[in-house]
């Protein structure tokens, strides 16, 4: 066998990267090979075309194991498996008991309730989990941030009454200071006083953490991946730094932490996150442990969840592609438990239907696809390795960056996290308008025939039940969460809430490829806002266009052509129109200087923003 896969690889001679080199440079024609090939991404670092075997040799990453530290390649050492997690919100406690026992025939072993702090007890406890195998399952709580303490006391007593070996039981109690902090604007309680209450009472669960850094917030607000992963660290490392000082022995502190990341559609970006976040964070533990510490308590406890960020009201269907795209990264990057969020939750409380979708999402990457049977499957990847040190340096720079202006809450309390992510945030909606991030169904290719049907964006509720969180009052600015389709769906249900739908129609004349490219390109670019859009296949004459567009009763006429033959066509059919619709040239031809002088004033191409472009169109036509 060896001596036939000599044979094999001998017919082909090795190429070295500077004939690569040579054959793009060549393909490219003079165009430049770092404008047209190298790609900068929002973390700041370029990325190559490709990559090769020498891009691996100064590389430390490649000499890591699975299963040890810095547990780059992931805590377990024989397989990949992951928890499949979905959320329950416990409004009737018999009714949230029986929806948990039927989801624990369905493929869930993970379950996470939220609950209601004024009706904990103990017989409340007791109903919630009657007929559920804490050994078998892994049981994660959430309720408000002041009751966290004797949510502690009422499980432990509660396993304890069980009899249940409180060694073996695995789940998380969801206490963060910071996050309420972030998310609204509250500072509420003192956070060394209730973390080191947290820590006494679950003392018995070693398997139990209960201090959580929920990056997903920040990465929900729209941050780019090296902010969620920075402060995250940062994160992680303020209840260290507080703890530990406190006098709770670092070691414990680690132990009971737990990372809740978010997961965006940057697909590699997005499993290097993972490898990198794992070998930062044990860097960081190290520095804190004792020589006689266990250095897996190093270990990043990580739960992963599909973003919100890039979720669609319209053409939702397309969110089961994000998140399934999302999850791949997530269990190719080695999270420990992961939740996919329903397609519909952007617009109503996802029911049975897309609860059953989220759950077959994860069961078909580990049941049909084997996902969870290999061990850090990307490693010794050129790109990935590259991608895992890259993204670990901007992560890394930042982490310090926040340490020496005082550690993460100080960052908080003077802004400074928020500032930069809500920068973020107004930055990607910039690239959503301008197309330059693209949203399939929202501000490219949408479905031009679909209408709301009453679907409305669904309102963020207060932690404790009390309503939309801006009401609350604020201790610091929070951060904003406005979804990345937001104007585009604003936009879109004031066109329908107008009563009247436009029509643009399209006068296609002249040269065939460039007339059907510019009116695919016009329809995808109008019916963005809902407008209802009349292709057509081209007319011999300026004048049977019109005629034909006035007979379809068009509120809006696009002139479809090659730059070259707007100088002919563009005057004469403006003309023409007389002003009974709004015209449009589809394009930005050199003429264009003579075509305003003539009175033409809009022009639409792929360097105008189109979110602005549209809103302009909505105020002329329809007064919005």
């Amino acid at each position: 066998m060896a001596d036939s896969k000599e044979k094999l690889f001998s017919d082909f001679s090795p190429v070295s990267t500077e004939q690569w080199m040579e054959k793009i440079t060549a393909d490219l024609k003079g165009a430049d090979f770092e404008k047209k090939l190298v790609w900068r991404t929002n973390e700041g670092f370029k990325v190559k075309p490709f990559y090769r075997k020498e891009d691996l040799k100064d590389l430390k990453t490649t000499d890591a194991l699975p299963g040890e530290f810095p547990y780059l390649r992931g805590n377990k050492k024989d397989n990949n498996s992951w928890l499949v997690r979905q959320e329950i919100n416990v409004d009737d406690v018999k009714a949230a008991n029986a929806k948990a026992r039927d989801l624990l025939t369905k493929g869930i072993d993970a379950l996470s309730f939220r609950v209601k702090a004024k009706e904990l007890d103990a017989t409340y406890v007791e109903t919630l989990l009657e007929g559920i195998c804490a050994e078998s399952v892994e049981l994660n709580f959430s309720t408000c941030q002041g009751h966290v303490a004797d949510l502690a006391n009422l499980l432990v007593a509660y396993f304890e009454k069980k009899g249940y070996d409180l060694s073996k039981l695995q789940g998380s109690i969801g206490y963060d200071y910071f996050d309420k902090m972030l998310s609204r604007g509250k500072e509420k309680g003192v956070m060394v006083e209730t973390a080191r209450a947290l820590i006494a009472a679950t003392a018995a669960l070693p398997g139990y953490r209960v201090l959580n850094v929920n990056a997903l917030t920040l990465n929900n607000a729209g941050a780019y991946i090296y902010q969620e992963l920075g402060y995250a660290l940062a994160w992680g490392n303020e209840y260290l730094s507080q703890l530990t000082e406190a006098g709770v022995p670092a070691a414990t502190v680690a132990k009971k932490l737990k990372f809740n990341f978010g997961i965006s559609s940057n697909y590699f970006l997005e499993i290097a996150k993972f490898r990198a976040a794992r070998m930062l964070w044990a860097d960081i533990v190290a520095q804190y442990l004792g020589p006689d510490d266990c250095k897996c308590a190093a270990q990043m406890r990580i739960h992963a969840e599909t973003s919100t960020f890039n979720l669609t009201l319209f053409d939702s269907y397309v969110n089961l592609l994000r998140t399934q795209t999302e999850a791949m990264s997530a269990a190719l990057g080695g999270v420990d438990s992961m939740t996919v969020v329903p397609f519909d939750k952007v617009y109503e409380a996802p029911n049975e239907f897309s609860e059953h979708l989220a759950r077959n999402q994860q069961l078909l990457l580990k049941e049909e696809s084997h996902f969870d049977k290999v061990v850090d499957p990307a490693a010794g990847s050129y790109y990935i390795e590259n991608l895992t040190v890259a993204i670990a340096k901007q992560a890394w720079d930042l982490f310090l960056a926040v340490e020496a202006e005082g550690g993460f809450y100080a960052a908080i309390k003077s802004g400074k996290v928020q500032e930069g992510v809500n920068a973020s945030n107004k930055a990607r909606h910039e690239a959503v308008a301008r197309r330059k991030e693209i949203l399939l169904g929202t501000n490219q290719y949408p479905n031009f025939k679909e209408l709301s049907d009453g679907k409305r964006p669904a309102e963020a509720a207060c932690c404790c039940g009390g309503g939309h969180h801006a009401t609350c009052e604020k201790d610091v600015e929070p951060l904003v969460f406005e979804r990345a389709a937001s104007e585009f769906e604003t936009l879109r249900l004031q066109t329908e809430a107008s009563g009247k739908r436009p029509k643009a129609f399209m006068l296609t004349i002249g040269n065939l490829a460039m007339r059907q490219a510019r009116a695919q390109f016009s329809c995808n670019f109008l019916a963005c806002a809902g407008y209802e859009v009349v292709d057509n296949l081209g007319f011999a004459s300026v004048e049977e266009g019109i005629n034909a567009a006035l007979e379809a009763k068009a509120d809006i006429v696009v002139l479809c052509s090659s730059d070259d033959e707007y100088a002919e066509y563009a005057i004469p059919a403006f003309k023409a129109l007389d002003g009974r619709a709004m015209f449009i040239v589809a394009g930005a031809p050199a003429c264009m200087d003579e075509l305003k002088a003539a009175g033409i004033e809009n022009f639409i191409h792929v360097r105008v923003n189109v979110l602005e472009t549209l809103k302009e169109y909505n105020q002329k036509l329809l007064g919005l």
